[in-house]
């Protein structure tokens, strides 16, 4: 992964409509949130866009392709899409893709957000109910 200082800023300023947009270097590339959601990422001056089953034919019919994590390896991500290159020079039409982006980073963290308050509910339950005393024989 690789990103310039020059792309990453301008790929910003970009989203800005969007608001609460942070970027997050990793592995040579960035992380784009919004909030707390991971939304997007960046890879040698290329921004991909996280989708799910609600828009992804955004991206599938206009021929965009896959985020590969290893350039050597022929697995292909399923979760990030390139962004076509006219969505990306028109702010106003980019912000609206990344909105559909961020819906979609949402729904996919919904169902480990569900299960981290069940194990805290679950936890603090166990924490308030005293162990059983043995009985003696």
């Amino acid at each position: 992964m690789a990103v310039s200082s020059d792309y990453l800023d301008y790929v910003r300023d970009q989203l800005s409509g969007l608001g609460g947009v942070t970027s997050r270097r990793m592995f040579g590339g960035a992380g784009l949130y919004c909030d707390e959601f991971f939304f997007a990422l960046i890879d040698n001056d290329t921004l991909y866009l996280r989708v799910n089953d609600s828009n992804r034919a955004d991206f599938t019919t206009r021929g965009m392709g896959q985020f590969r994590p290893y350039p050597e390896s022929p697995q292909l991500s399923t979760t990030y899409y390139e962004t076509p290159a006219d969505v990306l020079e028109d702010a106003a039409e980019l912000v609206a893709w990344a909105r559909r982006s961020v819906t979609a980073a949402m729904a996919a963290a919904k169902p480990a957000a569900a299960a981290n308050s069940v194990r805290r509910i679950k936890r603090a339950a166990r924490a308030r109910i005293p162990a059983r005393p043995k009985r003696r024989r």
